[in-house]
């Protein structure tokens, strides 16, 4: 495939990431002993890239070294200094060949030459904050990135996304990076995206990718589905807060599917006092709860004991959603209830519940693997929802 153009129309650009310099080579020892990291203020949110929630990276013009799909792949970027295959040292990356010239005379890439890389969203939504961690290239990273976004219905092909009138917008423009090295970046542009366009100039190799934002859910396919898991990621919900993320986030309780081993779910640390451990979520609009499912798979000797769920609807005194009002106070729906590890626990409520946060308290520390609230949107949440969507240009 040709190099891709670059963008048509560009976002509210945020400030250029300061370079921060050439990473040194590898000198035996800890891989890591010299890789670079800021604290970011988005990394909390949920990473729109993320694999368990549908993302991928569908095209890429050269992945010569190292294939494009390791882009995203979960965890750290891992190094093996022995690691050499037939066409050159194997990278846990995303790493394409060395550009050239024209001609001998000409022998530079050119400032437009460019590689490049497509990935769709496993959930579609506002993108908050990017990360280009080059963690490990230390001589072969790129000299720039840019970072485009665009919008699409249904699964678009890789021509879909290369046709003539797709509308780019630009979420980073070309900015120098530093090898060896979480490059973050924060993002200012209010609008829904479904797939990104990631550049590397002229060349070189990116370790991993993370696109930290909120979902922003279809509420056409929310209404279709009727009943949902109102607190999945893929369908708006989101961790507020929690007690404790020592052993792994809360974030976790509302991924896709069963968990499939023990730091897929959420686990505390022992705790020493009378206190207990707590998750607060917020789901995407205000909804009707019917069910509720408690997952303790792979928690076996550190599951939580009991576990008490409550929920808050908006504002007292006001209408749910509004920011007037004395905060609402928290009801609770399900009694102090004993877990039992590695099981998944259903509850069918005595009745309808609505509500715009949960809370899960358990009871006095340990771990659940996933929360699922199952109901429907109110019909006034489910406008709310649709005016959010034509806000954000869907």
């Amino acid at each position: 495939m040709p190099n891709c153009p670059l963008s048509q129309s560009s976002a509210e650009r945020p400030p250029a990431a300061p370079f921060i310099g050439d990473a040194a080579p590898y000198g035996g020892g800890d891989p890591y002993a010299d890789y670079r990291r800021a604290d970011l203020p988005f990394t909390h949110l949920v990473d729109l890239a993320d694999r368990r929630l549908g993302a991928g990276v569908i095209a890429a013009n050269d992945e010569f070294f190292a294939e494009r799909e390791n882009l995203l792949k979960p965890g750290p970027a891992e190094f093996d200094p022995e690691r050499f295959g037939h066409k050159g040292k194997i990278m846990d990356g995303w790493e394409t060949r060395r550009r050239r010239g024209a001609s001998a005379e000409r022998p530079h890439p050119t400032d437009q030459d460019h590689d490049w890389a497509l990935v769709r969203l496993g959930a579609p939504g506002v993108v908050r904050g990017i990360v280009i961690d080059t963690a490990h290239f230390r001589g072969n990273y790129p000299q720039a990135v840019s970072v485009e976004a665009t919008s699409l219905p249904g699964s678009p092909s890789p021509d879909d996304l290369l046709a003539d009138g797709v509308r780019w917008t630009t979420l980073l423009p070309r900015t120098a990076v530093g090898g060896h090295a979480a490059n973050g970046f924060a993002v200012r542009a209010e609008r829904r995206f479904t797939h990104l366009r990631v550049n590397q100039h002229p060349d070189g190799g990116i370790a991993r990718l993370r696109v930290y934002g909120e979902v922003a859910p279809d509420p056409g396919w929310l209404a279709a589905l009727g009943t949902f898991d109102l607190l999945a990621l893929e369908n708006g919900g989101r961790v507020e807060d929690a007690s404790d993320r020592f052993y792994s986030p809360a974030t976790n309780t509302v991924l896709p599917g069963r968990s499939r081993r023990m730091d897929d779910g959420w686990e505390t640390r022992r705790r020493r006092d009378k206190g207990n451990d707590w998750i607060r979520y917020e789901l995407a609009e205000r909804s009707e709860i019917r069910a509720v499912e408690i997952d303790t798979a792979y928690l076996k000797g550190n599951s939580a004991g009991w576990a008490a769920l409550s929920v808050r609807d908006g504002e007292a005194g006001a209408g749910a959603g509004t920011g007037a009002g004395k905060e609402a106070e928290w009801t609770e729906i399900l009694p102090r209830t004993r877990l039992q590890p590695d099981t998944g626990h259903r509850f069918v409520l005595d009745r309808t519940v609505t509500a715009r946060q949960v809370r899960i308290d358990i009871f006095p520390d340990g771990g659940i693997s996933r929360l699922r609230l199952f109901g429907s949107l109110t019909e006034e949440g489910a406008a709310r929802l649709a005016a959010r969507h034509r806000e954000l240009g869907a």
